[in-house]
């Protein structure tokens, strides 16, 4: 991982205001290269986790991209290098940080998250749009659109943690024998019953919408967010909008990670979703 990028703060006025010392950049955003190093990257993908997730889970992704793009994960707080911060209690405890600890010459940006990931990645896009700095384009896998309530909210506050275990276990994205390890349960729960209560609360008000082409995955038989549900994505951008459904649930990636990965790779080449993985 690299650890020698120059990160510039970015605070766009009035948004995402901190409530915390702020982190080193470098646990909240990973800078992962290609094989080439030093190399000059062509673009940056900036990969927001899901609930309960952490830039462990994706940073494998970066043997699955072109050398030449620079793979970012973002780190959520309670986890990682991040585990002794307070747990975050809003969207914009997650997403504030992540907009400070960009690097500097990150120009050409795709932003991509996974489920709850998808509403950060969504507010990243809006506060770099309002400040001018929009990305390339903004990739949404297996999540609501923002404006819209939690449609399978979890309650983590009614759960205890064998049922929270229960309902991770359905929603599927974190290895069992991590869950059902007693030690290492109790590392994890905190942050995914922290992760739960914001994705079951946010509601994004009233914005302008987006400039940038947004392109929307989703599970054909995902649970949590059914796939007829992921057009409302439309309404909140300007631009083109591509729809993408795979065979699969929540997690519908896991099992073609290579697959899906390609997608993702046409998406930053700037070519259309190609249509024999429909």
């Amino acid at each position: 991982m690299e650890r020698t990028v120059d990160h510039a703060p970015f605070d766009p006025a009035g948004a995402m205001p901190d409530r915390h010392p702020s982190p080193a950049p470098d646990d909240v955003v990973w800078v992962l290269p290609g094989d080439a190093g030093d190399a000059p990257h062509h673009t940056s993908l900036l990969v927001l986790p899901h609930s309960g997730g952490n830039a462990h889970a994706y940073a494998p992704w970066r043997d699955l991209l072109p050398a030449g793009v620079r793979l970012l994960v973002g780190q959520y707080p309670g986890r990682g290098a991040r585990f002794s911060e307070p747990l975050p209690e809003t969207m914009a405890d997650l997403v504030g940080p992540v907009l400070a600890s960009l690097p500097a010459d990150t120009e050409d940006l795709v932003v991509l998250g996974h489920s709850m990931g998808s509403l950060v990645a969504y507010e990243v896009a809006r506060a770099l749009t309002e400040a001018g700095r929009p990305p390339r384009a903004l990739i949404v896998s297996a999540c609501r659109a923002p404006f819209l309530v939690n449609p399978s909210p979890v309650h983590p506050e009614q759960l205890d943690d064998d049922e929270l275990v229960a309902a991770i276990k359905e929603r599927g994205g974190t290895e069992n024998g991590i869950l059902d390890e007693p030690e290492l349960r109790e590392l994890v729960l905190p942050s995914i019953r922290a992760d739960f209560a914001i994705d079951d609360a946010y509601h994004s008000p009233p914005a302008a919408p987006l400039t940038c082409p947004v392109v929307v995955f989703g599970g054909s038989t995902d649970p949590v967010v059914p796939a007829e549900a992921l057009s409302r994505w439309t309404e909140i951008t300007d631009g083109p909008v591509t729809t993408q459904v795979l065979p699969g649930g929540h997690f519908y990636f896991n099992d073609q990670l290579e697959a899906f990965l390609t997608l993702v790779t046409g998406v930053l080449d700037g070519c259309a979703v190609r249509p024999e993985f429909a």
